[in-house]
């Protein structure tokens, strides 16, 4: 077994051992290793962040933080700063903090703690207990270059962010810079418990750009499945030939964005690869979107993202040729793009996914999209919809959408080992709903994308 996560709960409740070998779950059994006591108080949440956006190791000293990040964005856990290491790449286990390394010692409750592990098979042991494992979250549309510009446009219309951040900041971007910029976005993914990204990049138009960003996916941990706008056959083919934990898919700007003619060609190249194409819409009664059903270009293969405008029929349209649809309230709210089409999208059968889409105007992490669809949502209809039905639209939903269903986005025997460890929920009722109602980063206590730990944080006693 490379890694076993004991204790932990599940957000259905029960406390299990999780087995892990070569990336993938291979065993969810009811937990052995410790009794748990259900009547014990309630444990506090981790402390807040501090002003560098990470948390103060608790109790110890302002030195000791938590994966401190380095200067591509990553934690530093990964280097084995702060007495702890993770997995590398061909190597047999992770080794964590060692008693009196560094002065650190992790905390007996709250803590996740590493050891290399007694079996036959050398490997890593968690002591996830106080813990909640959940599937690691999936987010369906995220530009991630942009994750440098964050809070620059609080007040940015849809025009505005057009002109400013495509029309004028991406043009100076060299591959170097989209090299960096996509290791802080993966990191502060990660950061925020984000196992896995679509990631809609303006940026991988040619052959030297795209393998900057590819190259920093491979250096970051995170599953991303990264979107070509180069539209060329060639640059096309090279990403439908990717494997592993970074994929690829295509992007178009659509008939309504772009030409139709464009359009066409880019929609078919990825009929003809089987890649996902992924695009801008906002499927009003007039958008040439429709079009492209005449033309029997929609189908699986295609994801829209917004649709803001879009009708109960034409929502009734997608479902009936398996559309993919994502949508991303947080930003659509506060550009001004239109209500939320989640409450149309779900009424019509489909089962629409959330981004984060840009962090030049909002959070980098799926608790706040999560939120904002469960209040209009429980708005618009007037019924309390259960919150924890809404952790779907950021999981198993949101893998299906980018094209990763059975993969990634469930807890679940037979998918990549792609989960994380909360703090703060394993006392409550209802942790699922008690995730997205008041979930937080800070909560993210471990990483863990196919099998590797890639973020880890300790409590100092």
């Amino acid at each position: 077994m490379d890694l076993l996560i004991r204790g932990a709960r599940l957000l259905s409740g029960e406390h299990v051992d999780i087995g892990v070998e070569g990336g993938l779950i291979v065993s969810i059994t009811p937990a052995t290793a410790r009794e748990h006591d259900e009547s014990r108080p309630p444990r506090p949440r981790a402390a807040q962040r501090g002003p560098a956006g990470l948390r103060e190791a608790e109790g110890g000293p302002a030195g000791l933080r938590e994966a401190e990040r380095g200067p591509a964005g990553l934690c530093e856990a990964e280097r084995g700063r702060a007495g702890t290491r993770a997995a590398e790449p061909g190597r047999a286990g992770t080794r964590a903090a060692e008693p009196g390394r560094a002065g650190t010692r992790p905390a007996e409750l709250g803590a996740a703690r590493l050891r290399e592990a007694k079996g036959a098979a050398p490997g890593v042991e968690i002591a996830a207990d106080g813990l909640v494992a959940a599937p690691g979250l999936v987010d369906a549309h995220r530009h991630v270059w942009q994750a440098a510009l964050r809070g620059i446009g609080p007040d940015m219309t849809l025009p505005d962010y057009l002109d400013a951040v495509l029309g004028r900041v991406l043009p100076t971007l060299k591959p170097d810079d989209l090299h960096r910029a996509t290791l802080l976005g993966a990191g502060e993914a990660l950061d925020a418990g984000i196992t896995t990204v679509f990631d809609w990049s303006h940026a991988t138009v040619d052959r030297e750009c795209s393998d900057a960003i590819l190259d920093a996916y491979q250096t970051a941990g995170i599953r991303a499945v990264v979107a070509y706008s180069g539209g060329d056959a060639a640059g096309a083919l090279r990403f439908a030939g990717l494997r592993g934990r970074v994929t690829g898919a295509l992007t178009t700007l659509g008939p309504e964005h772009g030409s139709w003619a464009a359009a066409v060609r880019e929609i078919g190249l990825a009929l003809d690869l089987g890649l996902i194409v992924s695009m801008h819409v906002g499927a009003g009664a007039d958008s040439p979107l429709w079009r492209l059903r005449e033309a029997g270009l929609l189908g699986p293969h295609v994801q829209v993202v917004h649709a803001n405008q879009i009708t109960a029929e034409g929502a009734e349209v997608l479902a009936g040729e398996g559309v993919h649809a994502v949508v991303t309230p947080v930003v659509e709210a506060t550009m001004g793009h239109g209500a939320s089409a989640y409450g149309r999208l779900m009424a019509a059968g489909l089962r629409p996914a959330l981004g984060t889409d840009v962090v030049v105007n909002a959070p980098a992490d799926l608790f706040e999209p999560m939120r904002s669809t469960l209040r209009q949502h429980r708005l618009g209809t007037g019924e309390m919809t259960p919150a924890a039905s809404f952790l779907g639209a950021a999981t198993e939903d949101a893998a299906r959408a980018i094209g990763l269903a059975g993969v990634t986005g469930a807890l679940a025997v037979g998918h990549r080992a792609d989960l994380i460890l909360l703090d703060g929920l394993a006392d409550l009722a209802d942790p699922a709903g008690a995730l997205v109602t008041t979930g937080r980063p800070a909560d993210v206590r471990v990483v863990i994308v196919d099998g590797r730990v890639v973020r880890q944080s300790f409590s100092v006693v």
